[in-house]
């Protein structure tokens, strides 16, 4: 039968840090709000007779503020304007943030992960809330189709990378930009 000391050697348990120096990579979305909505309806009641449908123009920004050494708020802006020959349907600007926990992880998987895989994650909830917002302002919900947040930051980061290249300077993109 083997000894209490061999089975411990065996499964490696005595090379366990002590309490408080965990070095294992760690990221996670702690929480995500809404940090700021505008929903605008300018020509109501008029709108609601126009038969024209409108163009719908669709913007969206990443950015990040690191609020410790292990917390960084990823905010993911989105606006949306519906317009027509006759005027604006409505106007909706969304600022949805989470606040993204990050330990010992590289610089450039942290910058990868606050700028492609938080805001993938984030989005289907940001989605919803203008879909809402637009739904309440008395018209068709809006349903944004899914968007290629690693494919958009692997385009930036090329094009950054080749923007250097001509520049003469290289290397990774500072955090916060993407």
């Amino acid at each position: 039968m083997a000894d209490e000391n061999d089975v411990l050697s065996d499964l490696n348990l005595d090379a366990t840090q002590p309490n408080g120096a965990d070095n294992q990579p760690s990221v996670g979305i702690i929480t995500q709000y809404i940090k700021d909505l505008s929903v605008e309806n300018p020509n109501a009641p008029a709108v609601y007779q126009w038969q024209e449908q409108p163009n719908i123009d669709l913007q969206f920004n990443i950015g990040a503020d690191k609020i410790s050494d292990e917390v960084t708020e990823v905010e993911l802006k989105v606006n949306v304007a519906a317009k027509t020959s006759q005027g604006d349907a409505y106007l909706i600007e969304l600022a949805y943030c989470g606040l993204v926990g990050i330990r010992n992880v590289p610089e450039d998987q942290a910058h990868a992960f606050l700028f492609a895989e938080a805001p993938r994650m984030m989005f289907p909830f940001a989605r919803r809330v203008i879909a809402d917002a637009v739904r309440d302002a008395g018209f068709p919900p809006l349903m944004i189709d899914p968007i290629d947040f690693n494919g958009l930051y692997i385009q930036q980061l090329q094009a950054k990378r080749e923007q250097e290249a001509a520049a003469g300077g290289a290397g990774t993109p500072p955090a916060g930009e993407a």
